[in-house]
């Protein structure tokens, strides 16, 4: 994209909050269903074995939109994109919400997961209006929008399904996403790919891309670590207040919840900071706290309110942390090339995804084998593990085949 073009594009402030407001919006489809899994399944008829698949087929689906729509975004009018799959979102949750059977139910959860992604064009859409010195601002900003609704759509869900039912809470979110694409559609510029590769060479060329960047592949495994922990605090920590040592109620962990969304505001703070040049500083800091707030989790007293409270001060801790090395890794990778950053996102993404996935799975048997004590450990160790590589890092240049 030449200047002319980008300072045609250059992205004013409403833009920006409006793509942060739609990002937010999009990405909680993925987490209203984890508070409700076990509502959904007594209504669906499914055995409580199975009840992991309402938020599980969700989870698959992102993963597959991450590999298999979002690296579209350096091939299909961004546009024309965005409406797609906001549509594909929308029929599927009106699907799921009417759905009296378990399979069009996890068949539409499928859907919903694939068409959330919509977040991950949307982010690198705001990428490319920024300029350069501007992009972290924008993108943290953006992304601060993304996890903002992640941090709030469990406590939200809780609330509207306690005053009517689970099912309006995915008929709302149906739509939200239908006037979501709407507005977005009229608001957002045009943006149209340079001509090239097909559908099936853009895919073949993402595993080049991953092997042939390592700075990709750094602050993909990074941030897997750290949404992995992010995954084990958020897993774990209900079942621990939930229990004899606090003995909390559901909608005392919804708050629990809603307080850590605090962290949140990590995002568009970072962007300032890794424009300013602060992104290796920023990344030792973030996996230092990210691994610090799970030390620290051990000495919250069980059987008090003081206990709560320096949990959930753990847990905003963690969430700033995740936050931040979040958008520092965006800052990087969005920087190596403008005409690659669709599929870098997307790899970037599935990456991190997959270890946050994995590390929910781990959270849930290693509460169950050793309490917190157990699970602080392993919530530690991931990012410990992020900050071991992170010490043999060199400054890296992107390869000559990205130039």
């Amino acid at each position: 994209m030449t200047a002319t073009a980008r300072a045609e594009l250059a992205a004013p402030e409403w833009m920006t909050t409006l793509l942060a407001v739609a990002c937010g919006l999009i990405a909680a489809n993925l987490y209203y269903a984890q508070p409700l899994a076990g509502p959904i399944s007594q209504a669906l008829g499914m055995p409580k074995a199975a009840a992991g698949l309402i938020v599980t087929m969700t989870q698959v689906g992102y993963g597959l939109g991450l590999l298999f729509i979002v690296p579209l975004g350096d091939l299909v009018e961004t546009r024309r994109l965005v409406r797609a799959v906001l549509a594909l979102a929308t029929v599927a949750l009106v699907g799921a919400g009417l759905s009296k059977a378990p399979a069009p139910f996890l068949a539409c959860a499928l859907l919903t997961g694939l068409g959330s992604v919509a977040v991950q064009v949307l982010v690198p859409y705001a990428s490319h209006l920024a300029p350069e010195h501007e992009r972290g601002r924008v993108v943290g900003k953006v992304m601060g929008g993304l996890m903002t609704g992640i941090m709030l759509a469990r406590p939200a869900a809780s609330v509207v399904a306690e005053f009517a039912s689970w099912r309006t809470v995915l008929l709302v979110s149906a739509v939200l996403m239908a006037v979501t694409a709407v507005v977005l559609g009229r608001a957002l510029a045009p943006r149209r790919p340079a001509p090239g590769m097909g559908y099936g060479a853009l895919l073949a060329s993402m595993g080049r891309l991953m092997a042939a960047t390592p700075a990709l592949r750094r602050r993909a495994l990074y941030q897997a670590a750290m949404f992995g922990a992010f995954s084990v605090f958020w897993t774990a920590s209900p079942l621990l207040l939930l229990g004899p040592d606090y003995g909390l109620r559901q909608s005392q962990v919804a708050l629990f919840a809603l307080v850590g969304a605090a962290g949140a505001v990590a995002a568009p703070l970072t962007g300032r900071w890794a424009d300013r040049g602060s992104v290796r500083i920023g990344t030792l800091v973030a996996l230092a706290t990210g691994c610090a707030a799970f030390l620290l989790s051990r000495l919250a007293p069980a059987h008090s309110m003081a206990g709560v409270a320096w949990l959930a001060a753990c847990g905003v801790a963690l969430d700033f942390a995740v936050s931040a090395n979040l958008v520092f890794g965006q800052r990087v990778i969005y920087g190596l090339s403008a005409e690659h950053r669709s599929r870098m996102n997307g790899l970037f993404m599935a990456t991190f995804f997959c270890g946050g996935a994995i590390a929910s799975a781990a959270a849930g048997w290693a509460y169950a084998s050793g309490g917190w004590g157990l699970t602080s450990w392993l919530g530690a160790a991931l990012p410990a593990l992020a900050l071991a590589y992170f010490a043999t890092e060199r400054p890296i240049r992107p390869p000559p085949s990205l130039r």
